[in-house]
């Protein structure tokens, strides 16, 4: 199995605290602003460009020169990371699934307007991903009270809910050639690789990913059980440097 981990293109959150380096007037479910569609673009097109390479080089660089071939696809139910799947889903012609396990660390809050307190929102109700996104799979759990509805959530909760992502991911396809790409967020990568590398809390390293950045890590059994490779990571080579977030 290749797993491909894919942050989603800029947000209006991310833009705010590019420009003020604050979290003020955040929003608890932000839109993709208009450079982080050009990148969802580019990404899309990069992804899935049909390439060639003799089979000893397939083999042995692996950097995709062979091309993406991705055949799952699963994305946060925030709105940024189902903005980003949809374009990739269409060039792949598969169908992409709502896996909620893979939203962002704290899920669905905002700050209280007096105390700044985290607060934890509703979410989008069921209705809305149907309207806007009729081309996803939606889990049954879905419905019109919002998909969140929870208390704002830790990182030390995260881990606990990247192990889940783990557990389910190795059951679908750990034993499988699928090419499986996951839409996601930036905190949310720190807590699967915590999980992945085994790294203990509190975290001594933070593995910095760009917006449409992807990471290409292979799972294959070897004489010492399942062997983890990290072919890449946090490669946006096919942005232009003004797009790079």
């Amino acid at each position: 199995m290749q797993l491909y981990f894919i942050r989603h293109g800029q947000s209006a959150n991310n833009l705010l605290y590019e420009r003020t380096r604050s979290g003020d007037g955040r929003e608890s479910d932000p839109e993709l602003t208009e450079y982080g569609r050009r990148q969802v673009k580019l990404l899309a097109q990069f992804l899935a460009a049909e390439r060639s390479a003799a089979p000893a080089v397939r083999d042995a660089w692996p950097q995709n020169i062979d091309g993406y071939h991705l055949t799952h696809l699963y994305a946060s139910p925030m709105i940024r990371a189902m903005d980003t799947a949809a374009p990739i889903a269409q060039a792949f012609g598969i169908t992409p699934q709502v896996w909620p396990d893979l939203h962002e660390v704290g899920g669905m809050w905002n700050h209280h307007p007096e105390n700044g307190e985290r607060i934890g929102e509703a979410g989008q109700p069921r209705a809305f991903f149907e309207k806007r996104y009729p081309q996803f799979t939606l889990p049954d759990s879905f419905d019109d009270n919002g998909w969140w509805n929870k208390p704002h959530e830790s990182f030390e909760e995260s881990i606990e809910r990247a192990k889940r992502v783990w557990r389910r991911l190795h059951t679908l396809h750990g034993d499988t050639a699928a090419r499986v790409a996951f839409v996601s967020h930036g905190m949310f990568y720190n807590a699967l690789m915590a999980v992945l590398l085994e790294i203990p809390l509190p975290p001594k390293i933070w593995f910095l990913i760009n917006n449409t950045a992807i990471t290409r890590i292979d799972f294959e059994p070897s004489e010492w059980g399942d062997t983890m490779r990290l072919a890449y990571q946090n490669r946006v080579d096919f942005l232009p440097p003004e797009l790079v977030t």
